[in-house]
């Protein structure tokens, strides 16, 4: 092989070399792969969200003391109904005992039902409730002609009074629902609603020598009242009503303690239609 055709050679590949590696400087690197975002769901505004988030439905859920202030309205209004039916002879460990049976009746039989603690053992704040609205009527009782006389302190007392019954109403409805299992309904149908309705007004049959004379001449308003709420908030609870309904609870609470209040401001003050038939007949036969 001669020098020359080598010369040619090298010269030939030099070329070759230089050819392919401009090649690979002109070919653009492949791009880089763009991240897509995915989209993060926004958290489901709540349309009702009004209905529990104004001070009127703080305070109808009673948090923290107004829970304490809404117990002394309510025993103080059941001590001016028990203490209007004392005997003159009574002893005071009657009128206590009474006392304690009528603020919180319901509290004890719905607890024994379901084999639970009654209220009273339970929750010290009750007693001393009790015992606080019975000392101011025992030692002050012009506190009751108060009471009967002004329609404001009336009102106010309503307020309270059914404020803490339908808190009552309300958990021990739910809580007999999340105790007694379901038997051919897949909830527990009759049994939240009669401890809910008996919760309301169990003081009524309190003690048990009275038998059924309180529902003798028919049903009372609280007995009432607490049969159609237990029935609305169980039924709400429990069914499609309420599926899809943030903080049903709460809600189904607000206004239950708002019907309760108005059916008992209605009765307070005689603004019922069979109270105005009974004023027509009184003022007829005068």
């Amino acid at each position: 092989m001669s020098i020359g055709s080598i010369v040619a050679s090298l010269f030939a590949f030099g070329k070759l070399k230089k050819f392919f590696s401009s090649a690979s400087q002109t070919i653009a690197p492949a791009p880089s792969p763009v991240p897509i975002p995915i989209p993060v769901p926004e958290e489901m505004s709540d349309p009702t969200a009004w209905m529990i988030d104004n001070s009127l439905s703080e305070f109808l859920l009673m948090p923290g003391g107004v829970l304490y202030m809404c117990m002394l309205g309510y025993t103080f209004l059941h001590g001016c109904k028990v203490f209007k039916a004392f005997p003159k002879n009574a002893s005071l460990s009657y009128k206590i005992v009474s006392m304690v049976l009528a603020c919180t009746g319901g509290g004890i039989m719905v607890p024994i039902f379901l084999n639970s603690i009654p209220v009273p053992l339970a929750n010290d704040a009750y007693p001393i409730a009790i015992l606080i609205s019975f000392a101011l009527h025992y030692y002050f009782p012009i506190l009751r002609e108060v009471a009967g006389m002004s329609t404001i302190f009336k009102v106010l007392l309503v307020v309270f009074y059914e404020c803490t019954r339908s808190g009552v109403v309300v958990k021990i409805t739910y809580f007999a629902g999340s105790t007694i299992a379901a038997s051919t309904f897949g909830f527990p149908l009759f049994g939240p609603i009669a401890c809910g309705t008996i919760g309301g007004c169990g003081g009524a049959f309190l003690p048990f020598s009275k038998g059924l004379d309180p529902i003798k001449a028919g049903l009372a308003s609280p007995m009432l009242t607490a049969f159609v709420g237990a029935t609305c908030f169980h039924l709400y609870l429990n069914t499609s009503l309420s599926e899809g309904c943030v903080d049903a609870k709460a809600k189904a609470h607000v206004f239950m303690t708002l019907f309760f209040i108005a059916v008992g401001i209605v009765n307070t003050l005689g603004l019922s239609a069979s109270a105005a038939k009974t004023v027509a007949v009184k003022t007829k036969s005068e």
